[in-house]
Order: structure tokens, then C-alpha cells, then sequence
């Protein structure tokens, strides 16, 4: 096992240590990333680069229009070229503009999770599946609407707040119900 692999006792003494339950937070990770932090062909962490946060964190962006019209990658060395174009660039609104690791936190949420600025933040998260995890508890622990849902398994809720409104189209809801009663 790679030494970077977070553990089951991991995630259940970060599940206490934020008062949720373990099956829960084993919902969200698979659902998010598939439970795994870190890609196995490349061993470069988890990634969603988002083209319209860039846009709007980056104003010359429309300067490289034709570079992430939209997020069609889906494949992960499709989302890393993205990304490293959009660092290129831009390195504070490409890290801003991307999601992270096993919870998938966006890199603006960096002061939510505890950094003052984005490098840090995805530093940590590089660092180990542990980490991701913890940024992840973190983020929903500054979200009570979230940590409230979390607990009560309100699973439509919690992904209104955590992936945004479109939820149902990707049945998310769903999928979080299903992976959590796969771990209770």
C-alpha cells in the first residue's frame, strides 16, 4: 500500500474528531473520487479543474477563450493539461479555479479550510489521502448547513450545498445515499 493511502482507522478517528459519522464521510469520498486521492498511473493527486471559476477569478482569461471553454475532461491527464495551462498563466486562479484530492474541495475555499492563501492549502493536500480527508471535514465542518446534513444523512441537502443545484441531474443525492449504506 502506498504510504500516502489513507486507512479506514484514519478516516474513522477524523469522522469523530469532526462528530459525523464514518459511512457518512465514506459516502462523500467515494462519491466525489471514486475513493482514491491520488491517481494510480501517475500518482498526481485527484483533480477537477473548473473553467468557469477560472474565468471568473481570472480576468484576462478570455485572451486563451479557446483553451477551457468548458470542463469536458473528465480523464485525468485531460484535467492535469488543463490545469497546467491555466497555472501557466495564472497559478493562484488555476489552484482557485480547482477542486481537490478525495472531497474534491475547490482551492477558494482555502481560507475555509485553514490557509491563508491557495498554495498551501494544495500543498497539504499532496501530502496524503489523510490530509484530503481532513480538508474535506474541515470545509463542511465551516459549512453548519452542511455538517448539519452530514449528520442527519439528509443526502438531497447536503448535495444542494456541496455540489451546487444541478445535483439531481447527476442523481448525487443518490449516489451519496448508495455509497453510504454500502459502509453502515
Amino acid at each position: 500500500m502506498d504510504s500516502r493511502t489513507v486507512t479506514p482507522d484514519q478516516i474513522k478517528a477524523l469522522a469523530a474528531k469532526y462528530g459525523v459519522e464514518y459511512a457518512a464521510v465514506m459516502a462523500v469520498v467515494t462519491v466525489e473520487s471514486g475513493g482514491v486521492g491520488f491517481n494510480p498511473p501517475t500518482g498526481k493527486i485527484i483533480i477537477r479543474f473548473e473553467p468557469h471559476w477560472f474565468k471568473q477569478l481570472y480576468a484576462d482569461w478570455q485572451a486563451h477563450l479557446g483553451d477551457w471553454i468548458n470542463n469536458v475532461a473528465g480523464d485525468q491527464t485531460d484535467e492535469w493539461v488543463q490545469f497546467d495551462n491555466a497555472f501557466s498563466i495564472a497559478p493562484n486562479s488555476a489552484m482557485c479555479a480547482t477542486s481537490w484530492g478525495m472531497m474534491q474541495v475547490m482551492g477558494f475555499n482555502h481560507e475555509a479550510v485553514g490557509f491563508d492563501t491557495v498554495g498551501p492549502m494544495v500543498d497539504f493536500a499532496k501530502v496524503n489521502e489523510a490530509n484530503q480527508v481532513e480538508l474535506g471535514l474541515r470545509f463542511i465542518q465551516s459549512e453548519p448547513v452542511l455538517l448539519q446534513a452530514m449528520r442527519a444523512k439528509n443526502w438531497a441537502l447536503f448535495a444542494l450545498h456541496y455540489n451546487g443545484e444541478d445535483y439531481a441531474e447527476n442523481q448525487y443525492d443518490t449516489k451519496l445515499l448508495n455509497a453510504y449504506n454500502k459502509f453502515i
